[in-house]
């Protein structure tokens, strides 16, 4: 191998270290400095602690069946019911490229 090949070698994988280096330097200050929960460009992309809060208040009943349990009508139509309600809340979703996202009280306007 020639001297000029063996120094683009050595050029290009250095450049790749820097360039991976300088990187996550970058994502470690932007993750520690706490700007990156500035960056709520997308509407519910990062959610406040009072929206988690109140999502687990609504979830806090969770039905599972058990790999022992024996179905029967009752069980299967617990089972349904609680599927309704899941599909239902999954229907009244408005998503997170709805209108609230762009709201003056949202904005801080």
């Amino acid at each position: 191998m020639t001297t000029g090949g063996r120094n683009l070698i050595i050029m290009g994988a250095l450049s790749i270290i820097i360039a991976i280096t300088t990187t996550s330097i970058s994502l470690i200050i932007y993750h520690n400095s706490g700007d990156i929960y500035l960056d709520r460009s997308r509407p519910n992309a990062l959610p406040d602690k009072e929206e988690i809060e109140n999502e687990k208040d609504k979830n806090d009943v969770d039905y599972k069946l058990s790999e022992n349990e024996t179905i029967t009508s009752e069980v299967l139509d617990e089972y349904l019911e609680n599927l309704q309600q899941e599909i239902d809340n999954i229907n009244t979703y408005k998503g997170a490229f709805s209108e609230n996202g762009l709201s003056d009280t949202r904005l801080g306007l």
